[in-house]
């Protein structure tokens, strides 16, 4: 992407203070999702760097990262598995905890979601202290697949959460 277009999408992204929680300002990506070419380059350039390597899987992290996961993985001719929140899975999962910026939570998979020896990429909107990647990426193993790389929209810098993940590369759009 030309610098051009990376303003571009920036200026689409607009900031909340406050929300959901005070002290923290939140990133509303709706207004790059509404527009169909900001969309079309975000989707094109996540899945740029992934053509042609095998990758069998796309794991979509809730809920924004499903927003991206599924056209990513069409491009890369993979399925898709959502990870979801707690209880919004119907069949045995595996579950992994991990802090937030502003709390913590829990994420889970289908048992049976990934093969021992997929290539997985993970996608999500937004990095911020890596708990919640780390925590995608833990499930990933404990299924015996690999994670080639994650994907995300923006990259919240400040909050350091590529340390979380010092063994995955990872690739953003936007680095905020």
């Amino acid at each position: 992407m030309t610098p051009e277009d990376i303003s571009s999408l920036r200026r689409l992204i607009v900031d909340v203070p406050d929300w959901p929680t005070p002290g923290v300002v939140f990133k509303d990506i709706t207004p790059l999702l509404a527009s169909a070419d900001a969309l079309r380059q975000v989707v094109d350039a996540v899945t740029e760097p992934y053509l042609g390597v095998g990758i069998d899987k796309v794991a979509g992290i809730e809920a924004r990262g499903f927003l991206f996961a599924g056209p990513v993985a069409y491009h890369l001719d993979a399925g898709l598995v959502p990870v979801r929140k707690p209880d919004k899975l119907p069949r045995a999962v595996l579950t992994r905890s991990y802090d937030l910026e502003y709390g913590s939570n829990t994420l889970a998979v289908h048992a049976d979601a990934f093969a021992p020896g997929d290539k997985v990429l993970i996608v999500d909107d937004v990095l911020a202290t890596g708990g919640t990647a780390a925590a995608a990426v833990d499930l990933v193993q404990q299924a015996g697949a690999t994670v080639i790389g994650i994907a995300v929209l923006m990259e919240l810098s400040f909050l350091a959460g590529r340390a979380a993940l010092p063994d995955v590369p990872v690739s953003s759009l936007l680095t905020i």
